[in-house]
């Protein structure tokens, strides 16, 4: 058979003829699949990407005749790597006694704080793959299972966040008799200023703490920024602790794509760039790392939405097999479910990790569930194709679109809808990474006002190239302070209300709020001198004009009530705020 379309680019690359056609018309090849993982794309599917075909039908056409002139062998994948490690169940001998390792643990914790058993134990073999642990932690008849971790030096770890005040027990299994029937008790007090618990869906699309604290999203990108050493991620905790942003999508792997192509400090697996990795064997002074971050995140009552897997990738991490995959998954779950601020993002842009299926996605799901005991929030992110999230482990919609669509999405999925990527305020060259300010600020504000939660991102080009939607460092834009204001806004709806959500609109302006009390109508880039709504009869209404540029907001002096008209001062970026008054 003949190469064509729906041939695998690490196929045709294993043809050194098929090879020179593609490099003859993609010369940047090279570059491009270093930047991003394609090799187990289609030929349809990289040619969208590939500098020379991309923009070319013609070159693209002609591409696809050469090929067509060689013929494709028979496939000749790789045999999956080590798939599954079957586990001993006498890892130490029987001359160690039960429970013999040594324990340090506090004796009281506080409620939605991690809470951490400590055990001191054998280091022979791979301890990460040879031995499995878990604790159940109990109190009452009430019980909850966390699993542990080999933390390197002989050092095992379970971490646990008490979601409930009194007295807990706990006791170890393992199939390594030292740290098998380790047993134990703490006192969990109450929860401390701030801690609210992980965030979870509340009524149908909107979000809140454990505790019933109102959560309401206001994201920002920082995909790399726990890989930049320890000078500029100070900076970048220091700037968003003066930012309006309560959440940050960031990447548990490192990346590597334009203007984010250096080497990290650390790598997340034993082996070296030039050697090649060990899955078998997580790197724990990476993880450590990683977690003193989100740690810094949590302290400044940040939600990290942490994207376990992506294709920006030239080390190999994107393409692990199921079995390595899915060891690196419950190794991260075990380490970080325990942190009250996590969210889990199955991948960012999952339809271009082209190795992967759609019923992997429902495996990798299906192994975080299993091992995380707190259940927190999981999503998918899309490129082009969006996920379907009507799977019953998706808790919300993460988005990677303009936000007209987010009532759609809403009523589509019956779920919280973060249009986690709406593009970035910037000057580089591609159209997602140069939004002007204004229109950064008019998608958030359209995402919001139609139900659901949005993302700010920054893409300034800088001599030092630190731009802050890879690496952070500083905010240079001009939409921050306008998104500060937003929060403001979002935060000012009724306390007992769960969110804003979409409510009838005509078909040029949209309006979100509480159905009856709050009414918040978005004009955008439109200047109307004047606008009519029909409120409820019966109910008298106070009206702000908020111009979300200028972040002014100035109070009517009249009452409106029925079909009523207010009058605008005509320029682009109003929005009209209407309030029930109490009593008549």
């Amino acid at each position: 058979m003949a190469y064509g379309p729906s041939s695998v680019l690490g196929a045709v690359l294993r043809n050194k003829q098929a090879e020179a056609v593609v490099r003859k018309y993609a010369p940047h090849l090279d570059k491009e699949i270093e930047s991003v993982q394609m090799r187990y794309g289609t030929l349809t599917q990289v040619t969208t990407m590939l500098q020379g075909v991309r923009t070319d039908p013609a070159a693209r056409d002609a591409l696809y005749a050469e090929l067509a002139t060689l013929e494709e062998p028979d496939d000749e994948a790789a045999s999956p790597r080590d798939e599954e490690i079957f586990l001993a169940a006498d890892y130490e001998s029987e001359d160690v006694p039960s429970g013999s390792a040594r324990l340090v643990a506090a004796s009281h914790g506080t409620l939605w704080r991690t809470f951490e058993l400590e055990l001191h134990g054998p280091a022979h073999g791979n301890p990460f793959t040879d031995v499995t642990l878990r604790a159940e932690f109990r109190n009452g008849d009430r019980s909850v299972t966390a699993h542990g971790f080999y933390d390197g030096e002989g050092v095992y770890r379970v971490r646990f966040l008490p979601d409930a005040e009194g007295e807990w027990s706990f006791r170890t299994t393992s199939n390594a008799r030292s740290l098998d029937s380790v047993i134990g008790t703490f006192h969990c007090g109450p929860a401390g200023p701030g801690d609210h618990g992980p965030v979870r869906v509340h009524a149908r699309a909107h979000f809140q703490h454990a505790d019933g604290t109102r959560f309401l999203p206001l994201g920002t990108t920082l995909y790399a920024w726990t890989h930049q050493g320890a000078e500029l991620e100070k900076q970048t905790l220091a700037t968003l602790a003066g930012s309006p942003f309560n959440k940050v999508r960031m990447c548990v792997f490192p990346k590597w794509f334009v203007h984010n192509e250096t080497e990290p400090p650390r790598y997340p697996f034993a082996g070296s760039v030039e050697e090649g990795w060990d899955f078998q064997r997580p790197n724990p002074a990476y993880f450590q790392h990683l977690e003193q971050q989100i740690a810094q995140l949590d302290a400044l009552g940040i939600q990290a939405d942490l994207i376990l897997l992506h294709p920006y990738d030239r080390w190999g991490f994107s393409t692990m097999s199921p079995a390595e995959d899915d060891r690196y998954l419950r190794y991260v779950v075990a380490r970080l479910a325990a942190y009250p601020n996590v969210w889990w993002s199955l991948a960012n842009e999952y339809d271009l990790l082209w190795s992967k299926s759609t019923d992997d996605w429902h495996r990798i799901a299906a192994v975080i569930g299993d091992h995380d005991p707190h259940g927190h929030l999981i999503s998918v992110h899309n490129w082009v194709e969006l996920w379907d999230n009507d799977a019953d482990w998706v808790t919300h919609a993460s988005i990677q679109r303009t936000p007209d669509g987010t009532r759609e999405w809403r009523e589509r999925w019956g779920k919280p809808v973060a249009v986690d990527e709406l593009g970035y305020e910037g000057d580089i060259e591609w159209g997602w990474g140069n939004l002007a300010p204004q229109e950064m600020v008019r998608r958030c504000w359209e995402g919001v006002v139609r139900g659901g939660y949005v993302t700010h991102g920054e893409c300034f080009l800088a001599e030092d190239d630190v731009l802050w939607w890879a690496k952070g460092g500083v905010l240079k834009g001009e939409s921050t302070p306008r998104l500060e204001f937003l929060r403001t806004i979002m935060e000012d709806i009724p306390s007992d209300a769960a969110g804003i959500d979409p409510l009838p609109s005509d078909f040029d302006v949209p309006v979100g709020g509480v159905e009856g009390r709050y009414y918040l109508a978005y004009c955008g880039i439109m200047q109307p001198r004047l606008r009519t709504f029909h409120l409820p009869q019966g109910s008298r209404f106070r009206a702000d004009i908020i111009d979300t540029w200028n972040m002014t907001i100035t109070e009517l002096p009249d009452l409106y009530e029925g079909t009523c008209t207010v009058s605008l001062p005509g320029r682009p970026y109003l929005a009209i705020r209407l309030r029930a008054v109490e009593g008549r």
